[in-house]
């Protein structure tokens, strides 16, 4: 949300600097994320004054340019020259003088003396367009002759200049969600931060509203009491709709809104002034003269204001004729009942609808506007008849309007404010310091938080309706403290602690300590949004779509599951980073996934499991690019090297792991490992078509780690150190030919299944296919480490144990040797 300066100075006589108000906003609780000046004109005209022409020539070099010789006030006369064919002496104009930077879109440039064709020019005699004040670029600008000469252009044109704070808006602070909100708590802020009673809340009066005449009656009937528990609206005839006035415009430039034209441009002036939604209707289109508020069935077809024709839900809110809907209620418009050139009459809305119905019906449209934004947070039910009267003042005063009705008030429960009673004893407890009774008086006053009965213990407090999240004791020592300041409470010098038990493994430890591992190869860490698009599930046959957790209340269409998998975030940052030309990535992350049983005869709660894992993303190169080094492209042997470097990190015994190749689902191939009949993990080379989802061009590699089941079978003992043994260790190879089935990992437990001793190891170091070896055939070089901690091994004990393991290989394998 934005905020102007200068429209908050409109309700409170604020005597602090725009700078200095900023760290005040903060500290009240409206945290300030950016700031930056407004211009009404961009670069403020600065550098650029009112010049009369004193002399008028024909360039002698160049047929289209003109010597001018321009008088800028005082003693300055400036020899310019000019291209523009309507330059003539005598003429007023407006000059950039040197040094003067103009703006062009995104574009600048700066004025500088220069020599045009051997004559001197010290200046520029500009066009309309080359100083933002319109578009033509015919000629240069001509003043009135009664324009002084030397008076800066920012002064003649009145060029405004405004600080905007982009305010991070919590979503408790619904109140907030305007300029009078946000100057009600600056105006709390300085009288504490000044030790002072002079700032109040001062808001534009509309006592003097009045109804002009009877002329354009349109009945108001409320159907849905639950969804619209008021609805207000009246009638403006005669209007005429043109462009907004420059101070309308300059407002809501400074907050970011295009300004239209001067009925929508009020509307939203007063929605960001009040926070209270206006809508306002062409009233001739209205049939029946009736605007009926009420729900449609479902799947109704019903075209909004961006022209998208949409299907309503039997749930959504519609304001409507007597013959079909004009606007989905609180959320956007409809094409056919809006403001446009040749509307002379509308009808005015100022409704308060339930914020359930709102947000449900945002979500589901995808809708997010301005008007559905305070709505779904609670907006003031008891504001609307105000911001109705104060758009009806301005309607009169820019668009010529007349006011053509009574107000019709629908209203049939209302909202009153609501008691709650606060102790002082809680109060000093919560905030961890006693404040002085008067000040926190001071500070509900300033709130508008009445005080209706007050004892020694504490008060009993009647909290306004615009306070919407203000419903327990709690809230409003979160008030007090707001004002009173968190930084005005001192932290003690001491420090109370005590030791706990930690509980073994420590997770945090462990998953810090395999991080440090990662990152020191190279990798990054990533932390993607536990919420993603059903789509992904939807789409993909890898995982069931029923077993995904669904939202609700969806923020979005692309946030409306809990993830099944880490796998469709790290494709998204993938293909973030290679949309910028990073094209070389290794990532990982830790998170946790979320599924849903499809059994109906679980209880609720059994129904869910959320499981953490660890994702590994490899693609590109595995080096940054280096004179001395070579390129070479991650693979998934390079990856599977990465993770068995965690499982020795950890001390997970590899052995005790079985594995398998898979295929399909989003794999072109991988490998699976299971442990105690339970998955692990899989490591795998992506395939194409998940990739192309992706748009991404290159290879990816991902590895999908199950992080509980690593910690359930970390080891339960500390590594304990073994001495260096005495005895040499002793290698011999062996050159086999095999079937191309037989994987090296059963070569490797079958020899240490067959000798366990004193065979220590067991590696590969060269696959051949090809020349000389018989289709479907392969041959493996396999090299075993043997050694005895007791003694030194003899040739007979060594060639006993080779001859043992290459039986063994013949007998289950068929291996030859070559």
């Amino acid at each position: 949300m934005k905020l102007s300066y200068n429209w908050l100075k409109q309700y409170v006589d604020i005597d602090v600097t725009p700078e200095e108000l900023s760290p005040i906003l903060t500290d009240i609780g409206l945290e300030v994320e950016g700031f930056e000046k407004f211009q009404s004109v961009k670069g403020g005209l600065e550098g650029i004054v009112v010049g009369e022409v004193m002399t008028c020539e024909k360039h002698p070099n160049a047929d289209k340019l003109t010597v001018t010789t321009i008088d800028i006030g005082g003693d300055g006369v400036l020899p310019v020259v000019c291209g523009a064919p309507n330059v003539a002496k005598g003429q007023k104009i407006l000059i950039a003088t040197v040094g003067t930077t103009l703006y062009s879109d995104d574009d600048s440039f700066e004025i500088r003396k220069a020599k045009i064709r051997g004559e001197a020019s010290e200046g520029m005699i500009c066009a309309e367009d080359e100083l933002g004040l319109g578009t033509s670029h015919e000629g240069i600008m001509v003043l009135p002759d009664v324009a002084n000469v030397g008076l800066p252009a920012n002064q003649y044109f009145k060029v405004e200049e405004d600080y905007v704070y982009e305010i991070g808006l919590t979503p408790n602070r619904a109140d907030a969600a305007s300029h009078i909100g946000s100057a009600r708590d600056v105006a709390a802020g300085l009288n504490r931060l000044k030790e002072s009673r002079k700032f109040t809340l001062n808001l534009p009066s509309v006592e003097s509203f009045k109804v002009d005449n009877n002329s354009l009656d349109i009945d108001v009937i409320v159907e849905d009491p639950d969804a619209c528990p008021r609805y207000s609206g009246v009638t403006i005839s005669g209007i005429k709709v043109a462009e907004s006035p420059d101070w309308l415009k300059n407002r809501l430039n400074a907050i970011g809104l295009r300004p239209i034209n001067n009925i929508v441009d009020i509307t939203n002036f007063v929605l960001h002034e009040t926070g209270q939604p206006l809508h306002a209707f062409d009233a001739d289109k209205i049939k029946g003269n009736k605007v009926v508020v009420k729900k449609m069935p479902q799947d109704t077809p019903f075209v909004t204001l961006d022209e998208e024709k949409r299907k309503l839900h039997a749930d959504d809110l519609m304001i409507c004729d007597t013959e079909e809907g004009m606007c989905i209620g609180g959320v956007f418009g409809g094409v056919h009942s809006g403001v446009t050139e040749e509307t002379s009459n509308i009808f005015l809305e100022s409704a308060y609808f339930d914020p359930a119905h709102i947000r449900k019906t945002s979500r589901r449209h995808g809708l997010q506007t301005d008007a559905s934004f305070r709505f779904e947070r609670g907006a003031d039910p008891n504001m609307t008849l105000y911001a109705l009267k104060r758009a009806a003042f301005l309607f009169k005063e820019i668009a010529n309007g007349i006011i053509s009705s009574e107000i019709k008030d629908v209203y049939p429960g209302k909202i009153n404010p609501w008691e709650i009673e606060i102790s002082y004893n809680n109060v000093d407890r919560l905030i961890g310091k006693v404040i002085d009774r008067d000040i926190i008086k001071e500070i509900l006053n300033d709130l508008e938080i009445e005080i209706i009965e007050e004892s020694d213990q504490g008060l009993s407090l009647l909290i306004p309706t615009f306070k919407v999240d203000v419903t327990r004791e709690a809230d409003v020592i979160e008030e007090i403290l707001r004002i009173y300041g968190y930084n005005n409470v001192e932290f003690e010098d001491k420090i109370s602690t005590s030791v706990s038990h930690r509980v073994k493994p420590d997770l945090e430890k462990i998953q810090n300590l395999i991080s440090d591992q990662l990152t020191a190869r190279g990798f990054t860490e990533i932390i993607n949004n536990s919420l993603t698009r059903s789509a992904y599930y939807i789409s993909n046959k890898a995982y069931d779509e029923k077993q995904s957790v669904r939202l609700l209340n969806p923020l979005s269409q692309d946030l409306d599951v809990l993830r099944q998998t880490l796998l469709f975030g790290g494709l998204e940052v993938i293909a973030y980073n290679s949309n910028r030309k990073v094209n070389d990535q290794k990532l990982y992350e830790f998170g946790n996934t979320y599924t849903k049983a499809t059994d109906g005869k679980l209880e609720a709660l059994a129904k869910y499991t959320e499981e953490k894992y660890l994702s590994v993303l490899v693609t590109g190169k595995r080096e940054n690019e280096l004179w001395n080094s070579n390129q070479q492209a991650v693979d998934f042997y390079y990856l599977k090297g990465v993770v068995e470097s965690i499982f020795k990190k950890l001390g997970v015994d590899r052995s005790k792991m079985a594995i398998k190749e898979i295929s399909g689902g989003n794999f072109e191939y991988a490998l699976e490992y299971i442990a105690n009949d339970k998955y692990l993990a899989t490591i795998g080379k992506l395939e194409k078509g998940l990739l192309n989802h992706f748009d991404l061009k290159q290879s990816v590699y991902y590895a999908d780690i199950s992080w509980d089941m690593i910690v359930a079978i970390l080891p339960k003992q500390d590594h304990v150190y073994e001495p260096v043994p005495k005895h040499p260790s002793v290698r011999r190879d062996l050159a086999m030919v095999i079937d191309t089935h037989v994987k090296f990992a059963d070569l490797k437990k079958t020899a240490q299944d067959t000798e366990r001793r004193i065979l220590k190891s067991v590696s590969i170091f060269d696959i051949y296919e090809g020349d000389k070896i018989p289709e479907g055939k392969k041959s493996y070089a396999l090299s075993f480490t043997l050694q005895d901690k007791e003694k030194t091994l003899t040739d007979k004990v060594i060639d006993k144990t080779m001859k043992k393991i290459q039986q063994k290989f013949q007998q289950e394998f068929g291996a030859e040797l070559r």
